[in-house]
């Protein structure tokens, strides 16, 4: 009796990553490296940024996009030939496309429509398909916009994370609470998200003044200094633009997040099966003994 149960309680724990998670996972880990390594090789030249990351930026940006299409191929195997997985897909692509279009609406400062349905997605279908709505929607929205550069690939990376960990979000029994818990995570990554961007340029960045002014990045710097140096650099060049980001983040979900949670929810139940279970037959009940 008791290895039936663990063996459920295995699969139930061994689930969340298996499939495209796993990809997911392995994207993240390159990309993750794509932000550090300039920290970890100090050889790397400081001078203009833009020419300092333009020689690693088109392998990491063909890189994270493999590995996206990669994962919705994988989740289409896993499916086998079942509807749900190929709905998903199809329901993925409408709404990169939708979001990936919104990047041409107006924004004041920092602040973007874009971000919510990428929290959105990743809290009700899950982190693999969440980070995938982030990456593909910047990906998409940079041909449309003409916002291709070396940036490209860090601005996947940040917003795929955007929509994975909003897939790691407990789910609140009242919806209240839900629109809650989600405008306050969309405003605490409308300032980890200009954190994490700025960091694909810092490390190579030269002062471009005589003295140093205690906000760039050297190599012989320790951690703490360079937390700190980081941290001002922050404050002075990206706070503002992160502020109205994470304002409108929070307002936006608070407005309109509301509507579409309950079409993605709808849309997920819809797509979700559950395979058929046998029960055990029912026990027999003996007959009574006719009294004589």
């Amino acid at each position: 009796m008791k290895r039936p149960v663990l063996h459920e309680r295995l699969q139930a724990v061994t689930a969340p990553i298996r499939g495209g998670n796993v990809v997911i996972l392995i994207a993240s880990l390159v990309g993750l490296s794509g932000f550090l390594y300039p920290f970890l090789l100090p050889a790397v030249a400081q001078g203009n940024e833009s020419r300092a990351r333009a020689g690693d930026a088109p392998y990491l940006l063909a890189i994270v996009t493999a590995l996206c299409l990669f994962a919705i191929v994988v989740e289409l195997e896993r499916g086998q030939s079942g509807a749900s997985a190929s709905k998903t897909v199809a329901l993925l692509g409408t709404l990169v496309a939708i979001d990936a279009t919104l990047r041409l609406v107006p924004t004041f400062l920092g602040a973007s429509p874009i971000y919510l349905l990428i929290i959105l997605t990743g809290f009700v279908f899950g982190p693999a398909l969440g980070f995938q709505m982030g990456a593909l929607t910047l990906l998409v929205s940079g041909f449309i916009t003409g916002g291709i550069g070396p940036w490209l690939p860090y601005q996947m990376l940040g917003a795929g994370w955007i929509g994975m960990t909003a897939g790691w979000l407990p789910h609140p029994a009242t919806r209240r609470i839900r629109l809650g818990l989600l405008a306050g995570f969309g405003a605490a990554w409308g300032f980890l998200f200009g954190a994490l961007l700025n960091l694909w340029f810092w490390p190579v960045t030269a002062p471009g003044l005589g003295a140093d002014a205690g906000l760039y990045w050297t190599p012989e710097l320790g951690l703490i200094e360079t937390a700190r140096r980081y941290g001002a650099f922050y404050l002075v060049t990206s706070f503002g633009y992160d502020l109205f980001r994470a304002a409108g983040n929070a307002t936006l979900m608070l407005l309109l997040g509301g509507p579409i949670l309950i079409v993605l929810e709808r849309f997920r139940a819809r797509f979700t099966w559950q395979p058929w279970t046998e029960f055990p037959p029912a026990p027999e009940v003996p007959a009574r003994a006719s009294s004589s």
